[in-house]
C-alpha cells in the first residue's frame, strides 16, 4: 500500500482568480477564452523552507487558505508544519508535529481540516516501531493551531500494517470524519482465516473533540491499495470518490454517499474498464458546490492514460458521461474544484519526454457541456509529485513541490477574462 518515500525540495503555490462564465452552447472540447497572458504570473514568498515537501491545502471557513508541509528540523527529524494566509499575508509557521517517527511519503501526505471556532483538526501517520506498519494520527487544536491535543489513533486495529491515505471532513455534530485506506487483512494474524488475505478495505469513523472515537465502519472491503480517496459534505451527506478493485482487477472510479445512518452501495462514475494488476497511484478528486458535484481521474484502460471529469447537477446519484480534460501524455495526480456556474477547474500532470524527466503542472476550465478553456502551464516538477487546489471565492489555490528554483517561492496566477 505504500509508495516509495520521497523529499521535495522546495513549496510552491499557486492562485488564479476564475473565470465565471456560465455553461456556453459551444461545441464540446471547443476552446473559448482567450489563452491567458504569461505577465500574469505572480511569485509570492513561502512560508515553507528549502527541503520541505508533502504540500497540501486547507479552506478556513472565514475564506482563508491554510499550507501545511513537511521540513526537516535541525536535528534531522521531520516536522509537519502550516502557515495561513489572509489577507495577502502568511502567519509565522506553526508545528503540529515533528519526531522519527513521522511518515514522510510522497502520496500520502497529512492534511489540516479548519472546524468553526476557530479550531483546527490534523491528521498524519507515524511508523509502528520495528514493522513496516505504519498508523493514523489524529489532533485537535482550539487555540488555532498554537498548541494541539494528544493524538488519536481512529483506527480499532493495531496489527502492524498500512494504515493511512486518509480523507478528513466535518462529522455531523462535531468533530470529524475520518476515511482511511486499511490493510489490516494483510496481517499475519488473520492471513489465514481472512479468505482475501491481499486485500485493503476502505474504512470510515468519527473522532469527536474530546477525542472519542465513534463506531468503525467498512466502507468497501475491496478497494485500489495505496489511491486516495477524496469526500466532501453535502446537502444529503458526505460523498466519497475513490478507485473501486473488482475480482477482475477492475480499477475504475466509484462514489459512496453516507446519508448519517449508513453507507451506500458503491456507484461507478464510469466504466472506464481499466484492468491493471498493480496499484496505480492515482486517486481521484471530488469538489461540490449545492447540487453541483463534479469528479475527476486518472485511467489507462486499453493503454490509452486519459484525464476524465464527469459531472452531476443532481448531488452525484447520477454523473454525465466523461470529458476528457488532458491534451496528451498525462501522468493523472488529478486536483478539482467546482464552480458556482456548475462548471470546474482541473489540474492534473502530464509527462515530458525520455530526455526530460520532468513533468507539467496544468490547469483549465471544462464547463458541463464539454466546453474546454484553453489549458495553462502552472510550472514543471519532478514526476513523484502530487498537486492539491483548494478554492477560496474568486481564487483557486494550487500548491506542488518544485526542485528547480533556489528558494521556496509561491507563485500566483492570474486567470482574467479579457
Amino acid at each position: 500500500m505504500r509508495p516509495p518515500n520521497s523529499r521535495a525540495l522546495f513549496g510552491l503555490i499557486a492562485t488564479l482568480p476564475l473565470v465565471l462564465g456560465g455553461c456556453r452552447q459551444a461545441p464540446p472540447a471547443a476552446p473559448v477564452a482567450a489563452p491567458v497572458p504569461v505577465q500574469d504570473l505572480r511569485e509570492i514568498p513561502s512560508p515553507a523552507p528549502r527541503d520541505s515537501g508533502q504540500p497540501n491545502l486547507a479552506l478556513g471557513t472565514g475564506g482563508e487558505i491554510y499550507l501545511s508541509w513537511i521540513e526537516t528540523l535541525d536535528s534531522g527529524d521531520p516536522a509537519l508544519k502550516f502557515a495561513v494566509r489572509k489577507d495577502d499575508q502568511w502567519s509565522p509557521p506553526q508545528t503540529i508535529t515533528s519526531g522519527e517517527q513521522l511518515v514522510v511519503n510522497m502520496a500520502d501526505f497529512p492534511s489540516l481540516l479548519p472546524l468553526p471556532g476557530s479550531v483546527l483538526a490534523a491528521h498524519w501517520t507515524t511508523f509502528v516501531p520495528h514493522s513496516e506498519g505504519y498508523n493514523v494520527n489524529i489532533a485537535f487544536s482550539r487555540d488555532a493551531g498554537r498548541t494541539w491535543s494528544k493524538p488519536v489513533i481512529p483506527h480499532r486495529d493495531r496489527n502492524p500494517v498500512e494504515h493511512g491515505f486518509v480523507s478528513l471532513l466535518p462529522a455531523p455534530g462535531g468533530g470529524v470524519g475520518v476515511i482511511w485506506l486499511d490493510s489490516r487483512k494483510l496481517s499475519k494474524k488473520n492471513a489465514a482465516t481472512a479468505g482475501n488475505a491481499g486485500d485493503v478495505a476502505m474504512m470510515y469513523t468519527t473522532v469527536s473533540l474530546d477525542a472519542k472515537v465513534g463506531p468503525e465502519v467498512s466502507i468497501d472491503n475491496r478497494v485500489c491499495e495505496c489511491c486516495q480517496p477524496s469526500a466532501v459534505p453535502t446537502a444529503t451527506g458526505i460523498l466519497a470518490a475513490y478507485r473501486d478493485r473488482t475480482d477482475q482487477e477492475i480499477r475504475d472510479i466509484s462514489v459512496v454517499r453516507f446519508d448519517g445512518n449508513k453507507w451506500s452501495a458503491p456507484n461507478n462514475v464510469f466504466a472506464d474498464n481499466w484492468k491493471i494488476n498493480a496499484c496505480p497511484i492515482n486517486g481521484p478528486a471530488i469538489s461540490a458546490h449545492e447540487n453541483h458535484v463534479v469528479v475527476a481521474w486518472f485511467t489507462a484502460a486499453n493503454d490509452q492514460p486519459k484525464v476524465e471529469i464527469a459531472f452531476s447537477s443532481d448531488g452525484g446519484t447520477t454523473f454525465s458521461p466523461p470529458i476528457q480534460v488532458d491534451e496528451g501524455n498525462p501522468a493523472g495526480r488529478v486536483g478539482v474544484a467546482v464552480l458556482d456556474s456548475g462548471s470546474a477547474i482541473v489540474s492534473w500532470v502530464s509527462r515530458g519526454d525520455q530526455a526530460d524527466q520532468r513533468v507539467q503542472v496544468r490547469a483549465r476550465q471544462i464547463d458541463p457541456d464539454g466546453t474546454r478553456h484553453p489549458s495553462l502551464l502552472l510550472g514543471t516538477t519532478s514526476s513523484g509529485n502530487f498537486p492539491r487546489l483548494k478554492r477560496s471565492g474568486d481564487s483557486v489555490f494550487f500548491t506542488w513541490t518544485e526542485r528547480t528554483k533556489d528558494q521556496a517561492l509561491l507563485a500566483a496566477l492570474d486567470f482574467k477574462k479579457n
